[in-house]
């Protein structure tokens, strides 16, 4: 159990976490064995480096616009957009601009 308790309450995600100049800055909101809920925010120029998760990531684009990289391929994301990596193929991201993302991990 997270010590704040998310649960029934309306979360902003714009303003759900703050921008860190030179960082990236996460939340989680909700951590479950079914899965988590977990608020970023980067700075520009800022990323993650190439890796795999063993199921899909959804991410949620809240503001800004970032670069992400699935499978080799380059995607443009930008707010109000959704998109879906697949499991087991290697992904990053990089900010273009200043970009917050809700990141969704369903097991």
């Amino acid at each position: 159990m997270l010590m704040n308790d998310y649960t029934g309450k309306a979360i902003d995600l714009v303003t759900g976490v703050d921008y860190a100049t030179g960082a990236v800055v996460s939340k989680t909101i909700l951590d479950k064995k079914a899965g988590t809920l977990t608020l970023f925010a980067f700075d520009k120029g800022q990323g993650l480096s190439e890796h795999t998760a063993p199921y899909d990531a959804t991410v949620q684009i809240v503001d800004g616009m970032a670069e992400l990289t699935v499978g080799g391929t380059p995607h443009e994301v930008k707010a109000g957009q959704l998109f879906i990596m697949p499991a087991n193929i290697p992904h990053s991201l990089k900010a273009v601009e200043r970009f917050k993302m809700m990141l969704i991990m369903i097991r």
